[in-house]
């Protein structure tokens, strides 16, 4: 008599290991053709693939395998959005941190994401371009509840309040009005 046994290989196509296998896989492709349209942090990469009814083991070891082929760097993508932040959109230091932190990225990647794009562009100089191109698009004469719109525009920017008010204290078109506020009253 002849036995031969039935090797459990994980090719077989009953096996569960098969079955995690082509899980992981689906996870991964999927994972590859969203991180094709954009950029994505490992959180919003991780809903995503929950999204799409992806198991918690799938979506695990999906996220560490796209880490270790570097398709997945929160750090990288921290300081290249930071950076385009800056320099296309001109938002100020509390604006690019908002948005970092609306992607989710690491927290532990923001801070030095942050001293990487203000290194490269100072941001009272980027205030100081942004109130330029506000001033051009302001209608004159400049009332309080111009100047206060103002204020908003500039400070939803992402620009600390003392700076804004600095820089609006430095403009001779702006002083007649300002001077009759109190600036600091806006700070709080």
């Amino acid at each position: 008599m002849n036995f031969r046994r039935k090797s459990a290989s994980p090719q077989h196509p009953n096996t569960p290991t098969h079955k995690s296998s082509a899980h992981n896989e689906a996870a991964f492709q999927a994972a590859v053709r969203t991180l094709a349209a954009r950029a994505y942090s490992v959180a919003e990469l991780k809903q995503k693939l929950r999204s799409k009814s992806f198991s918690t083991t799938s979506i695990n070891q999906t996220v560490l395998r796209l880490k270790k082929l570097g398709f997945l760097d929160d750090h990288r993508l921290a300081e290249q959005y930071a950076s385009s932040l800056v320099r296309n959109r001109a938002f100020g230091r509390f604006r690019v941190e908002r948005e970092l932190k609306a992607r989710r990225v690491d927290p532990r990647s923001v801070e030095p994401a942050l001293k990487a794009a203000f290194e490269e562009t100072d941001e009272r100089a980027l205030l100081e371009k942004v109130l330029d191109k506000k001033i051009s698009s302001l209608r004159l004469p400049l009332t309080r509840s111009r100047l206060a719109s103002l204020f908003s525009s500039l400070k939803r920017r992402g620009f600390r309040m003392s700076d804004i008010i600095n820089a609006v204290r430095g403009r001779p078109e702006l002083a007649p009005v300002a001077e009759e506020i109190e600036l600091e009253a806006l700070e709080e």
